[in-house]
């Protein structure tokens, strides 16, 4: 796996699974908790470093270390500190759930992870879901979604996108999105959902190139004027995506946080899950497309021990 490298999170060198359990014990035990020692800890391990710090807790103390660390933390730190504790499988599972079982469906959080998530990864959610939860994820979502946003995140739930580059369709699948939006009166949504949900993203790529050429629109704009609601989120996440993943996160990332008020959960998730995959690139998109760096916008966006430890994940400052 070769993305691995981009994070800023690593795995700690010299671990003891051992020691890190009773530092983070001797955090919590008696009068006031050390929140200081928790974080620079757990942003310092990997999140399969943090899983045998678990192991060793309940070996070391008959105790849930995550039980622990909830019943110390609260507000968004601990949202952030028990989300740094899940495996990443885990994580989408229990996000992917919330989604569709919470009080009204949270489309934003389908729209990212089923956009964002590798194949295989994607592959792996299912079968984790239906472990987890005896039910079947793709069923959950269709009973909470309709149309043709619905029929995309089932292709997507498949998780069978094509591979490299079909140079014979690079024209013909550009053609038909100009047929299917720009030159039809009412849209075909049907095209754009079958072609941005099965064509790899070096292919797309070349689709959107064309696509281009061909209309002199660049393929988000169509969208954004050919389509609305919930399935132009998902259509702009996935051409976003197949452009590139970072840049798709580092204008997440700046939406979370531009205006009044800050989308915590979506600054969590993202923090969380891409800081062992891409986030260097991440703060590099972030800085090419934005006036400020990802580090400078966190710490004027956040306080206290939540603000220490989003920016140890973000891991530098590119001024």
């Amino acid at each position: 796996m070769l993305q691995a490298s981009r994070g800023t999170v690593k795995a700690s060198a010299n671990f003891n699974a051992s020691a890190d359990a009773e530092v983070l014990y001797k955090s919590m035990k008696g009068l006031g908790t050390d929140e200081d020692a928790i974080l620079q800890l757990l942003t310092a391990r990997s999140n399969s470093q943090r899983q045998e710090i678990k192991a060793a807790y309940k070996t070391l103390y008959g105790k849930d270390l995550i039980d622990d660390l909830k019943g110390e933390l609260s507000g968004k730190f601990e949202t952030l500190i028990v989300a740094l504790m899940t495996p990443p499988i885990a994580y989408d599972v229990t996000l992917l759930r919330n989604a569709v079982k919470g009080a009204g469906t949270d489309e934003k959080v389908l729209v990212e992870v089923l956009a964002s998530r590798t194949s295989q990864h994607v592959k792996d959610i299912v079968a984790a879901y239906r472990q987890e939860y005896d039910d079947d994820l793709e069923e959950d979502v269709c009973g909470d979604t309709s149309g043709h946003f619905k029929r995309l995140l089932v292709i997507l739930l498949q998780a069978n996108r094509q591979a490299g580059i079909q140079e014979g369709k690079i024209e013909g699948d550009a053609q038909a999105l100009f047929k299917a939006g720009e030159e039809k009166f009412g849209t075909d949504e049907q095209s754009f959902v079958t072609i941005l949900g099965n064509r790899s993203a070096e292919h797309l790529r070349k689709v959107f190139d064309a696509y281009m050429k061909l209309s002199g629109f660049e393929m988000e704009e169509s969208i954004q004027r050919e389509t609305s609601g919930s399935l132009r989120d998902l259509l702009l996440a996935v051409v976003k995506c197949a452009r590139s993943i970072p840049a798709y996160f580092a204008e997440t990332l700046y939406y979370a946080m531009k205006g009044a008020g800050t989308d915590d959960n979506t600054l969590i998730r993202v923090m969380v899950t891409r800081s062992e995959v891409d986030m260097l690139d991440i703060r590099t998109e972030f800085r090419k497309k934005f006036a400020c760096s990802l580090h400078s916008m966190i710490k004027g966006d956040t306080s206290g021990d939540y603000r220490k430890a989003l920016l140890l994940l973000c891991g530098g400052d590119d001024a």
